[in-house]
């Protein structure tokens, strides 16, 4: 069964958003959530723009869709790169109606103290500046097509960030970029919305959380129902139906929905609860210890 969340907040939903002969150009999507969406936007009709920095990966991928299917090799951290990219989706279909901001890497767990610069640079590189570098030159066509904008936040923007900061960092401040789009291009005739997942089975998730011992015992930190895992098309098919309601917000799955909409009064309390918790400092201790080891 799909664990999705319609948000009960969209009270001002815009009409159905059919992207049947619509161009999409997606980050990431060589492999994970970015390809599990294009093939889902392919089926129904879509042009879909692959784009991902593994080009192996990326073109395989365009390959097994068919002809409505573009690859481009670039790296989102690379802004002439992806404003070249925009520009070969444009010169190729002709128009460019949807844009979805999903690439995204996590860091290597590690207290802000012991943290490699190196690692929260390409961390806040790749997820925030990689956004902004994938929409900022669509926004013109997508605003000519009366279009809609996707940005892939995270449900861990709404949580804590010990021992993996600037992750939870990047994804914040992509919400905070999704909510100023959606205001900015509501005033000219388009739209667009922010994502929120939680766990997702994904190559990312089992090298950062089940490969990892101290990744391990952070996800199971996680109480019930924020562990419950959903797979990739899950995810996929969430931001599918998002985009096909030009949702302001999608969340999945549903366990996170109280949490992002008290996270106000919620993260008092936690934030005072880890700070007191044995656990937590147990787990921080066996971080910093395996980073000076290095």
């Amino acid at each position: 069964m799909l664990i999705s969340a319609v948000n009960p907040l969209e009270l001002f939903a815009q009409p159905s958003y059919d992207v049947a002969g619509k161009a999409v150009l997606i980050t990431g999507a060589g492999k994970g959530i970015g390809l599990e969406l294009a093939e889902i936007l392919y089926s129904r009709g879509a042009f879909v723009v692959l784009v991902d920095i593994d080009r192996a990966a990326v073109e395989a991928a365009a390959r097994s869709l068919g002809a409505r299917a573009l690859a481009i090799a670039a790296d989102v951290c690379d802004r002439e790169a992806m404003a070249a990219a925009v520009a070969l989706a444009v010169d190729t279909v002709g128009h460019l109606d949807v844009v979805v901001a999903n690439a995204g890497v996590t860091p290597r767990p590690s207290t802000v103290r012991t943290m490699d610069p190196r690692d929260f640079d390409r961390v806040m590189a790749v997820n925030l500046d990689g956004c902004f570098n994938t929409v900022h030159p669509a926004l013109d066509h997508v605003i000519a097509a009366r279009g809609h904008v996707v940005v892939v936040s995270s449900c861990a923007s709404f949580a804590p960030g010990m021992a993996g900061s600037p992750y939870m960092m990047s994804k914040a401040a992509v919400e905070q970029f999704g909510r100023a789009l959606r205001v900015e291009l509501a005033a000219v005739g388009a739209s667009a919305g922010v994502a929120y997942f939680g766990v997702v089975d994904t190559e990312m998730t089992h090298t950062t959380l089940d490969a990892d011992d101290i990744g391990r015992s952070l996800d199971h930190m996680l109480p019930w129902p924020l562990n419950i895992r959903i797979t990739a098309t899950q995810a996929a098919t969430v931001l599918a139906d998002g985009i096909a309601r030009r949702a302001p917000r999608t969340i999945a799955p549903r366990g996170w929905e109280p949490y992002a909409l008290l996270r106000g009064a919620i993260n008092v309390v936690l934030d005072a609860q880890l700070a007191g918790s044995d656990r937590v400092r147990d787990l921080l201790e066996r971080v910093e210890g395996r980073a000076n080891s290095r």
